[in-house]
């Protein structure tokens, strides 16, 4: 299969934004991605006969390249994949572990009383080019060579910057200044590029090669792991040599629950997959289609099943390993019976204590689906924008901080230790109907990814939108002090009968990030018909054939 010379030309131009109401339509197969590049090259693995896993790795290399601030070959990536010859769901946890040297002693001598958000003690190791391998390796039917190809084409022809894109650097131009070897990459001639601009990543293109030469492992244990070890450990960082060797990712189960006549696979913690489904369950007791869409009753009764979900993920999710509780225990539903009596869609706002703001996260979807009825959905990010902030001199490699979520509190099961994978937001979701895929969708937001997913669903679900039109429709974010971020496309009146109830409503202008950048495909299981959205707020892009 030979993707260069495809990718060699859509290097070399724009490709247009998806338009509100349309979507991609095929019955042979579709993608989605977070970027119109990383679609193409999807789409082309499926037409020339690669399956839903070929096309998902070779559109997380080529993301990598793409959208270098959101997720790379330093982050951490995972994924659902529904295999049609077993009628299983397998879920892939490709997240790294603190390093060996990581303990919240280091950090408090240092003066440290929460854990810090960049530099060298927030980049635990990086797990997608793990994930990558071991993924394709068991369900793919393409070489490493052959994925990598359309990442490693565009990474050496330069990526032509979109607006959006150009956007998002000026944006982090203080924290790129920071950091000579960001600044040096992404601050040409000292500026923030402008659209229409090529941005040369040209040690990234010479990493990735040898990365398609040598295999995964050239990573983890060859050259590019010890330039990422030297770096780190001269800045005082945590990993060593051997937590980058040792490093493996793990084939786990999914999680599940049943919503109106859905099984929707989730993503087990260390993620906060259980919060979606603890969500779902708490909605699934209410009557939500008679209330209206993004009627206040309806906004009021999302909001409270958030609230409830999210306080439990805060509390408790963590690795596995350190956890107190189990996902059957927040699970059980007697025990969200008796939470849903909580909320009432006629009631008024909880009264809260002041809480942060979350970050918005900075991170990619994909999803692909085969003709033989294969599905992919998968989730790789950074976490902040440029993570870490630290770029490995001479590899292009941009470190994720995903450490910087561990805690500090001794009493908390997510605190700081050695080898532990910490608390992440990142949330892939399937659900299944009769035991086949019929939606496949996720989202980028931080914190906000299941106020997202939860609203996209009952979009389609409830209300009867096309996946182009439940993504398009305007939604809301519940941040921890309780303030409802709304787009101001939900009419005003909605927007004051909520602010009567006692909530600080703020309204959003305009195509923001901050309410996520949603993907879905919907699978009509009598026609194999497959139809794709994907996200303006963010840089989205589905295709079908």
């Amino acid at each position: 299969m030979l993707l260069l010379p495809f990718v060699l030309l859509a290097a070399c131009r724009s490709a247009p934004s998806p338009e509100p109401g349309r979507e991609a339509r095929g019955l042979h197969g579709a993608v989605t991605a977070g970027h119109p590049l990383a679609a193409e090259a999807g789409l082309r693995v499926l037409r020339e006969g690669g399956n839903a896993m070929d096309a998902a790795i070779t559109m997380a290399a080529v993301l990598a390249v793409a959208r270098p601030h959101m997720n790379g070959l330093g982050g951490d990536m995972f994924l659902l994949y529904y295999g049609s010859e077993t009628g299983e769901v397998h879920a892939l946890n490709a997240s790294g572990r603190s390093g060996s040297r990581a303990t919240v002693e280091t950090l408090r001598k240092q003066g440290f009383r929460e854990m810090p958000e960049t530099g060298p003690m927030s980049v635990s190791v990086p797990g997608a080019v793990g994930g990558w391998a071991a993924a394709l390796e068991r369900f793919g039917t393409l070489s490493w060579s052959e994925a990598l190809a359309p990442a490693v084409a565009l990474a050496r022809a330069g990526l032509p910057l979109s607006e959006r894109l150009a956007l998002d650097i000026e944006g982090e131009k203080e924290k790129l200044e920071a950091e000579p070897e960001a600044r040096r990459i992404y601050l040409p001639q000292g500026a923030p590029p402008r659209p229409g601009s090529l941005l040369r990543q040209d040690d990234l293109a010479a990493t990735f090669l040898r990365l398609q030469k040598d295999g995964p492992d050239e990573f983890y244990a060859g050259k590019t792991a010890q330039r990422i070890v030297e770096h780190l450990q001269a800045r005082g960082g945590f990993l060593a040599t051997e937590d980058l060797a040792g490093y493996q990712p793990e084939w786990v189960a999914p999680i599940t629950t049943e919503y109106r006549g859905l099984t929707v696979a989730a993503f087990p913690p260390n993620t906060q997959g259980v919060a979606l489904l603890e969500e779902l369950a708490l909605l699934g007791r209410f009557d939500l289609a008679s209330l209206g869409h993004n009627s206040a009753e309806y906004l009021h009764t999302v909001a409270e099943a958030i609230r409830i979900a999210s306080a439990d993920r805060d509390a408790q999710v963590a690795d596995p390993a350190a956890m107190r509780v189990s996902v059957e225990e927040l699970l059980d539903p007697r025990r969200l019976e008796r939470l849903a009596t909580a909320i009432d869609p006629q009631g008024s706002a909880p009264k809260l204590a002041a809480g942060a703001r979350p970050e918005e996260g900075d991170t990619v979807y994909i999803i692909a689906v085969d003709g033989a009825g294969n599905v992919v959905s998968m989730i790789q990010s950074l976490f902040h924008s440029f993570g870490s902030g630290l770029v490995v001199p001479g590899t292009g490699v941009v470190l994720q901080n995903r450490g910087s979520l561990f805690s500090l509190d001794p009493k908390h099961p997510n605190v700081l230790a050695p080898h532990k994978r910490p608390y992440h937001t990142l949330c892939p979701a399937l659900a299944l109907r009769a035991g086949k895929p019929w939606l496949a969708w996720g989202t980028p937001g931080g914190d906000g990814q299941t106020h997202t997913l939860v609203q996209v669903l009952n979009n389609i679900l409830l209300f009867g939108m096309s996946p182009q039109e439940a993504i398009d429709a305007p939604r809301l974010r519940r941040h921890p002090d309780g303030v409802l971020a709304i787009e101001d496309r939900v009419p005003e009146a909605v927007r004051a009968a909520l602010a009567a109830r006692g909530y600080a409503v703020e309204p959003r202008s305009g195509w923001t990030a901050e309410f996520g950048g949603a993907q879905a495909i919907l699978i009509d299981l009598k026609t194999g018909l497959k139809r794709a959205g994907a996200d303006r707020r963010r840089e989205g892009f589905a295709l079908a054939y």
